[in-house]
């Protein structure tokens, strides 16, 4: 019988009446060759025909020529008994379609079927963006894994964030503990990105998160707040540069040094979470001009110099976008990307269930509740109504979780890029930030980053892809499919809970503030029983786990390692808000020597991917839960 397969926005009605007689006809053939075959594609193309028939031969060398009338980085590959053909629109539409037929000829149904397939990508930029400075370093060895698996998923740009992690001549006071990157490092890591067809992007910051240097007393007058601010209730340390032209031209010096390591011409200013800005020596300014004129004078120039020497210039759009007044003026090789880390149904969920304090807190930062509803869409009205192009930014859901938060990851990926297709905006940059220490193993990144690729290449083909399928096949080759499911199992401890939160879980902030979070997110005992048996199911599916992939045993062990992390922070959950302050003893002295091992074990896993610089800073995170269980179990 003839089986023909479109996948895409044109699902092909033949396809489907096709299947639907031969399960009338044999029940217990859910799925024909054909369809394992298309199956076996990552990403799904966007319309794939396939016959059965007689195909070409399993070494025959494919004929190809450029052609003018395909989207840019499109191609299309037909394969049968004449042998193979591929048209193709520039040298990334080539690469992906002989990369294309190598996953083809890996089938054993390639010889005996006729393939058609078009394809080219929803978003012209489809990036991945890693952060090395919150406190993990890779090691060159993991910044090739994570590059390898953005070459699978059709990634053509891949920033590494960097704010004090990169040996800057003549500051080696900000950096020389932290294991830094050297100009020779990042120039290796360019010329890797080049041979896989990916940009590479320094992604660094020049007003906000500058905490790094401002600690230095040789740095501490650049400050905006020198003593420190308050933000939401709490003291924080100074952050934010003073928006003078001062300090714009020595970042910009620090920008210019960065950016001569990669061949792309192109860099990511930051600019984001100035969130002094306005408290400290920029208050007359602010309260005369405005927030977003003092904040946007200060980024402008930036963006100038950078774009008259010819780099193509992002910055974070968090401050930009709250300022309907500037759009239309930011200069030509510059873009606005809107992130927006957490999906609508948890956002909104947040939202809903808020208590006072919450809301307090929300109304003393100036959180738009509203925008925030509208996930990415709110984010970026005022740029979609000015008709400002711009990018999006998405997140892997992977920070402050030690296992990730899989339900939050799905939902945003899909609908940051739904909401880009909507609103035309040409880029997606899919994010993994290191909020506290990035305790959390790679492991658990590896699964959102191919879907957020395999979403920005076509999110009509790939927006239902499942996840542990994707750990299993694509990340870590696991032919029992149990490591894919235990991440999955593990991700979703957090949804569990049952008291949803933004930009975390419970089961990683409970123990980075020892026990101090708020009465209104303490999740009940029946939700942290539920989360307890997402992570206890998880552990179990580790059991009898066969990665191949080269670092698949390490995945196990990082990932083994993360899930026992979560379950200490589920049992601190168990005792009860305030418990900890009052914990007895012999309890005190069980979960100390509990953490004590995990810390040790952090330490050893951490050095298999990561160098040492932020080690000791990353485990740290976790002394004032180790001081308050000690005091406790010295009174035993």
């Amino acid at each position: 019988m003839s089986t023909e397969t479109s996948v895409g926005p044109d699902i092909s009605l033949v396809w489907q009446e096709s299947i639907q007689i031969e399960r009338a006809a044999s029940p217990s053939r859910q799925r024909s060759t054909m369809t394992d075959l298309l199956g076996s594609l990552f990403p799904r193309p966007r319309v794939a025909t396939i016959t059965t028939g007689e195909g070409p031969s399993r070494g025959a060398a494919p004929r190809t020529s450029l052609d003018d009338t395909l989207p840019a980085e499109g191609f299309r590959l037909r394969a049968d008994a004449s042998g193979i053909e591929v048209r193709y629109a520039d040298a990334r539409g080539l690469r992906y379609a002989l990369a294309t037929l190598d996953q083809l000829r890996a089938h054993p149904d390639f010889t005996t079927s006729v393939v058609d397939i078009e394809d080219h990508p929803d978003f012209a930029v489809r990036g991945y963006m890693l952060d090395v400075s919150r406190d993990r370093v890779p090691t060159r060895a993991t910044l090739l894994r994570y590059l390898d698996l953005a070459e699978r998923a059709r990634l053509n740009h891949f920033e590494l964030y960097i704010e004090h992690t990169f040996a800057y001549e003549g500051h080696d006071l900000v950096w020389q503990d932290a294991s830094p990157f050297t100009v020779a490092d990042l120039r290796w890591f360019d010329a890797e990105c080049v041979a896989r067809g990916i940009d590479f992007v320094p992604s660094v910051n020049c007003l906000g998160h500058m905490e790094r240097w401002l600690k230095h007393p040789a740095y501490k007058d650049r400050s905006e707040t020198p003593d420190g601010y308050v933000w939401g209730f709490e003291n924080r340390a100074a952050a934010t540069l003073e928006p003078t032209r001062e300090n714009a031209d020595f970042t910009l010096g620090l920008l210019l040094e960065i950016a001569e390591t990669t061949s792309s011409g192109k860099i990511n200013i930051g600019a984001d979470e100035p969130f002094e800005l306005g408290q400290g020596a920029s208050a007359d300014a602010v309260a005369e001009r405005g927030r977003g004129e003092v904040y946007f004078e200060y980024v402008r120039h930036l963006l100038e110099r950078l774009t008259e020497r010819g780099y193509q210039v992002e910055f974070w759009a968090d401050i930009f976008a709250e300022h309907p007044e500037l759009m239309g003026r930011v200069p030509q090789g510059a873009v606005p990307v809107v992130w927006q880390y957490d999906g609508p149904v948890l956002s909104a969920a947040v939202i809903d269930g808020a208590d006072d304090e919450l809301r307090a807190k929300w109304e003393a930062i100036a959180f738009d509740v509203e925008a925030t509803r509208q996930g990415a869409r709110g984010r970026a009205a005022a740029l979609i109504e000015s008709g400002e192009p711009f990018w999006l930014a998405p997140g892997t859901s992977t920070w402050q979780s030690f296992v990730g938060r899989t339900d939050n990851a799905v939902d945003n990926l899909v609908d940051v890029a739904r909401t880009g297709l909507d609103t035309g905006a040409r880029g997606y940059v899919n994010t993994q930030w290191g909020d506290h220490g990035s305790l959390e193993p790679p492991v658990v990144s590896f699964g959102p980053l191919l879907l957020g690729g395999a979403v920005s290449w076509c999110l009509d083909s790939n927006a239902d892809l499942d996840l542990a399928t994707l750990v299993d096949t694509v990340a870590l080759l696991d032919r029992t499919g149990r490591i894919g499911r235990a991440t999955v199992e593990a991700g979703g401890a957090a949804h569990a809970l049952g008291s949803p939160l933004l930009n975390a879980s419970q089961l990683f902030t409970v123990l980075w503030r020892a026990g101090e979070i708020p009465p209104g997110s303490w999740p009940t005992p029946s939700g942290v029983a539920a989360a307890r048996a997402k992570l206890e199911t998880a552990r179990a599916l580790l059991v009898g786990a066969e990665p191949e992939a080269a670092d698949g045993e390490l995945a196990v062990s990082e990932l083994d390692h993360a899930i026992r992390f979560a379950l200490l922070a589920a049992d601190v959950l168990d005792l009860g808000h305030g418990a900890l302050a009052e914990l007895d003893p012999e309890t005190a002295l069980r979960l100390r020597d509990r953490l004590d091992v995990l810390l040790a074990e952090q330490r050893t896993l951490w050095l298999r991917r990561s160098r040492p610089g932020g080690l000791d800073d990353a485990v740290g995170k976790l002394v004032p839960l180790r001081r308050l269980l000690e005091r406790r179990a010295v009174l035993a």
